[in-house]
């Protein structure tokens, strides 16, 4: 049965999607069309600072009341920070929309910004930076990030000890009112609900006011590095290349191309690295795929001594695929997507983050065409990449020092 979808842009520019259903939970969000590849070098980190600040009260409601009103309902409420998105979202039992639409939408239109708090939450995202550093797994991904990309966008989007400590109260104040506007704001919302009452809330709850998203251009490279650490055990290494951006059609052969590659314990690297040969437990891939950029990798994390064996090991199974890969393996792989995208949108937050990805990328319909796209994806294509890999790639290794 085809999903009841609708999409619509508003007078003031809110972008409002929402998929019918009949289950008694409800997924929401508003979400921004802005992140971290939007800032300067000086700024990194600002849209993530926001993002915990909003959290953190408006006029009629503290921190404790905001995160009550969604949980003593049922529901839970969190928010995520992204390269071109930041959302702030909850699932709820769908009686309780009303209390969703009205806590969400106070957050994105009064915060606070009150400066002990913003000092607070300046302290734990100070934290938050040490764990990703201290966490190799986590190291390794903004590490790699940095090897693709030039500056300012190759800079963790989460900011550094220094720019966190520039950005004052006015400083973010200023960003929030240049880019927190109706026509920069997307609400998402999935499950048992009417849309047109959707719509009203917002019409009658958001004005009329413009903002601008500041641009800024993406500069690739590839480099390779290996960075050493004393009190760590295993090494942990990424192999990344640049793919079509979701402004191409191939980027679904990327797609394809990262599950062939890791996608699962069939993939070839799984079979190969871990089943075959035993050098390694954590092996798998991911794709990174906007409207700006787009990167596939496969992390792997081994003994240190096993780390130039299965980088070679990875460029030569790209090899193999430029070369070997056949329209019956090409098939079998895209039944796995495709059942796999299937079980996903069976969560309704699952669907609603989908939804909202795809909007930023593309356009929200196109959700729905996934399948019909990964079934069109070409041979030649997937090959071609596969060729493109081995010639440019990054590649990161965080491996333990000598004792």
């Amino acid at each position: 049965m085809k999903p009841r979808f609708y999409r619509k842009v508003l007078d003031n520019g809110m972008t409002i999607l929402f998929e019918k259903r009949s289950t008694p939970v409800i997924s929401i969000a508003f979400a921004v069309r802005s992140g971290g590849m939007h800032e300067t070098s000086s700024e990194k980190g600002i849209s993530h600072f926001i993002e915990h600040m909003l959290y953190k009260g408006t006029p009629t409601r503290n921190a404790k009341q905001i995160a009550e009103e969604i949980e003593k309902n049922g529901g839970d409420l969190n928010g995520f920070t992204g390269e071109a998105i930041t959302a702030y979202h909850c699932k709820i039992p769908s009686k309780h929309l009303d209390i969703a639409l009205e806590v969400l939408g106070d957050l994105v239109k009064n915060p606070l910004f009150d400066e002990k708090e913003i000092e607070k939450q300046r302290y734990v995202i100070f934290e938050e930076i040490k764990m990703h550093q201290d966490n190799p797994i986590h190291h390794v991904f903004e590490e790699i990030h940095s090897s693709l990309y030039k500056k300012p966008f190759g800079i963790s989007l989460i900011g550094t000890s220094e720019t966190l400590g520039s950005l004052t109260r006015e400083k973010i104040i200023k960003r929030f009112q240049q880019v927190y506007q109706p026509n920069n704001i997307i609400l998402c919302v999935v499950g048992n609900a009417n849309f047109n009452e959707i719509i009203n809330f917002v019409k009658k709850n958001f004005g009329k006011t413009k903002g601008k998203i500041p641009k800024f251009k993406i500069l690739k490279k590839n480099e390779s590095r290996t960075e050493k650490r004393s009190g760590i055990d295993q090494a942990n290494l990424i192999l990344a290349y640049h793919v079509p951006t979701s402004k191409e059609k191939r980027n679904y052969a990327a797609f394809v191309l990262n599950v062939l590659m890791a996608g699962g314990i069939s993939s070839r690297l799984f079979q190969e690295i871990r089943e075959k040969r035993n050098l390694a437990y954590a092996i798998k891939g991911e794709s990174n795929i906007s409207r700006d950029f787009a990167y596939n990798l496969v992390y792997v994390g081994a003994k240190k001594e096993n780390v130039e064996t299965i980088k070679k090991i990875i460029l030569n199974e790209f090899k193999k695929i430029s070369k070997e890969l056949d329209e019956k393996e090409l098939s079998q792989v895209k039944e796995q997507i495709i059942g796999n995208h299937q079980i996903s949108t069976e969560d309704s937050q699952n669907q609603m983050a989908n939804l909202l990805l795809y909007e930023i990328n593309t356009n929200a319909k196109e959700l729905y065409e996934f399948e019909k796209n990964i079934r069109a994806v070409k041979l030649n294509d997937v090959k071609q990449i596969a060729r493109q890999a081995i010639k440019k790639y990054s590649f990161f290794a965080l491996v333990p020092s000598e004792i």
